[in-house]
């Protein structure tokens, strides 16, 4: 069953998962976390799809998702939700760049992170969410019924 952790306690969740990491991947979670925070502090941080098999991911929200930020054996990965509608200039973007929707970066041990293009797909990540939220969605005005036609008597032939 999937599960999301209470906000108030996402963020200890997080903090724990850098500790047990306890490597290069903490190191780099940690350095994400902070980058995404300095680029809008308002985010909020939370820990989404637990599930038996998984213990879940951390997840950056404004709006909507911004980013998750995975470990795995040879990376962290940020993968922007919305990723495929940002501009990315600077070309941070690194993996997942055929997809219709999502975009992501992968981090792999020894690389420095271009924190300003990071920042400026973070705040573009954030701007995008807030404009769909920002605006009221157009009422959908109601089908006309259709006119009723006079019954016609039924003629049966015989």
């Amino acid at each position: 069953m999937k599960e999301s952790i209470p906000v108030e306690s996402a963020s200890a969740v997080i903090d724990a998962r850098i500790r047990e990491l306890g490597d290069w991947r903490g190191k780099a979670l940690a350095k994400v976390r902070e980058i995404i925070h300095q680029a809008d502090p308002e985010i909020v941080e939370e820990w989404k799809w637990v599930k038996a098999t998984s213990p879940g991911t951390p997840v950056f929200s404004r709006g909507g998702i911004v980013c998750t930020a995975e470990t795995y054996k040879n990376a962290v990965k940020m993968t922007f939700a919305k990723g495929a509608a940002l501009k990315d200039p600077s070309g941070v973007f690194n993996s997942s760049l055929d997809g219709n929707v999502r975009r992501a970066i992968d981090i792999h041990e020894g690389e420095k992170i271009n924190e300003a293009a990071l920042k400026d797909l973070i705040r573009a990540a954030v701007a995008l969410n807030l404009k769909g939220k920002s605006k009221p969605k157009p009422q959908r005005k109601p089908k006309p019924k259709p006119k009723s036609r006079p019954r016609r008597a039924s003629s049966k032939r015989r």
